[in-house]
C-alpha cells in the first residue's frame, strides 16, 4: 500500500487542464470540484471521493507545485520582438505624428510664400519635403525615448511604439533614413542655410527639449523655439537669407504656441503628472494661465509691427485685430475662470487663429513675385535679338 497524502484542493476552472497534466507525470488519480459545484471524476473508480488526489511517495509533489502561483504584474509596456507589417505605412504616418508634421510643413510653406523673392515651384516642393522628413524623424525620435511615459498616459498609450506594431530599431531605422533624406534634400536641392535651419531644430527638439519634460517647465520655451523654426525655413528656402518680416513671423509663432499648448496641458494635468513630465499646467497652474493671456496679448503688438517693418500693408492689421482681440478675451476667461470649459475654448480657437492669420499674412504681403525679373529680362533680350 503506498504511502500517500490526501491534498484537499480548490481549483478555478481555467486550472484544471494544467495541474491534470502535472499530475499525470506521476499517474496519479484526480478529482476536481469546479466553482459550478459540477463535479468532474477523472479516475477509474467511481468510489472516489470528488476532492482527493493521491501522489505517490517516491515522487511527490511540493504543494507549491500545485496551489495556483501568485499572478505576475505585466509591466506596461515590454519591448516587442517583430514589427507588425501588415500596414506599414499606417504605422509610419502615426510615428510621425502626421497631423503635427503636417502643421509643421504649412507653416513652412507660409513662410515661404510670405517672403519677398520669385517662387519658383521645384524649390518650394523640395523644401515642403525636406521638412516634412525632418519633422517625421524628429516624432520618431521622440516617442522612441518616450516610450515609458507613453504607457502610462491615456493619450499616448496607443501609440505604435507602446503597442509593439513597430520595433524600437525600426523606429530608429526610420529616423535615421528620414533626417538623412531630409538634409540632404534641404542641403542640396534648395540651400545650406534652410539646412542649417532644420539640422538644429531637429537637435533641439529631440536632445534638448524630450529629455527637457522631465526636468524642467523650461522645456514649453524651448518647443516653443522648435515651432517657430520652420516658417524660418520656408523664409530661407525662397529668398536665401532671414529679413525682418522671416522673424516677425517666427515670433508670432513662438506666441501663439503659449496659449495653444497651456491650454490643452490643462485638461491632460493628471497624465503629464503620472508620467512624471514637467509642465506648466502641472508644477504652476497661475504661470500657465498668465503666460497665454501674455502672449494673446503679444500677437497683437506683432500685428501692428508688420506693416510698420513693411512686411504687410495696413490691411492685416485691421483684419487681424477682431482675431486677435478675440483671442485675448479666451485667454484672459481662461485666466480669471481656468475650468475645463475656458480652456477647450481657448485651444479650439487657436487651431483656427493660427491658419488665418498665416492666410491674411500672405494676402496682404508687401512685395509680390510670380517670376525672378532677371530671367524674364534675359527671356526678353533673347527674343528682341532674335
Amino acid at each position: 500500500m503506498y504511502k500517500g497524502v490526501i491534498l484537499n484542493i480548490r481549483l478555478h476552472k481555467s486550472l484544471t487542464t494544467h495541474t491534470t497534466s502535472l499530475l499525470k507525470q506521476y499517474k496519479c488519480g484526480v478529482n476536481f470540484v469546479v466553482p459550478s459545484t459540477t463535479y468532474v471524476n477523472k479516475t477509474n473508480s467511481k468510489s472516489s471521493p470528488p476532492l482527493l488526489v493521491d501522489i505517490a511517495d517516491n515522487g511527490a509533489l511540493p504543494l507549491s507545485e500545485l496551489l495556483p502561483h501568485k499572478p505576475k504584474v505585466a509591466p506596461a509596456w515590454q519591448v516587442t520582438p517583430s514589427t507588425d507589417s501588415s500596414n506599414l505605412v499606417k504605422h509610419y504616418m502615426k510615428l510621425s505624428k502626421i497631423r503635427l508634421t503636417s502643421l509643421v510643413v504649412i507653416t513652412s510653406m507660409a513662410g515661404y510664400a510670405v517672403a519677398p523673392a520669385p517662387f519658383e515651384i521645384t524649390t518650394f516642393l523640395l523644401c515642403t519635403a525636406g521638412t516634412g522628413l525632418l519633422s517625421a524623424a524628429a516624432n520618431a525620435t521622440n516617442q522612441f525615448h518616450e516610450v515609458p511615459f507613453d504607457a502610462q498616459m491615456s493619450r499616448t498609450k496607443n501609440r505604435v511604439l507602446v503597442c509593439g506594431k513597430l520595433t524600437l530599431t525600426h523606429s530608429m531605422l526610420f529616423a535615421a533614413t528620414t533626417s538623412i533624406t531630409g538634409l540632404g534634400i534641404l542641403y542640396y536641392g534648395v540651400n545650406g542655410l534652410t539646412a542649417s535651419l532644420g539640422l538644429i531644430n531637429l537637435i533641439l527638439y529631440t536632445s534638448v527639449y524630450t529629455p527637457l519634460k522631465r526636468i524642467s517647465i523650461l522645456n514649453t520655451w524651448v518647443g516653443s523655439i522648435v515651432g517657430a523654426i520652420p516658417p524660418l525655413m520656408g523664409w530661407a528656402a525662397c529668398a536665401d537669407s532671414l529679413g525682418p518680416g522671416a522673424w516677425l513671423m517666427a515670433a508670432l509663432l513662438y506666441s501663439w504656441q503659449f496659449p495653444h499648448f497651456n491650454a490643452l496641458s490643462w485638461n491632460l494635468r493628471p497624465d503629464y503628472s503620472r508620467a512624471g513630465y514637467r509642465m506648466m499646467a502641472v508644477t504652476d497652474p497661475a504661470l500657465c494661465r498668465r503666460v497665454a493671456l501674455r502672449h494673446t496679448i503679444a500677437i497683437q503688438a506683432m500685428s501692428v509691427a508688420a506693416p510698420l517693418l513693411d512686411t504687410t500693408n495696413w490691411w492685416f492689421l485691421l483684419e487681424t485685430t477682431p482675431l486677435n482681440v478675440y483671442f485675448i478675451y479666451l485667454a484672459y476667461k481662461f485666466y480669471k475662470e481656468s475650468s475645463s470649459a475656458t480652456s477647450r475654448k481657448l485651444f479650439r480657437f487657436s487651431l483656427i487663429h493660427l491658419p488665418l492669420i498665416m492666410v491674411l499674412f500672405l494676402i496682404n504681403k508687401k512685395k509680390w513675385f510670380l517670376f525672378d525679373d532677371q530671367k524674364t529680362e534675359t527671356n526678353r533680350t533673347e527674343l528682341v535679338s532674335a
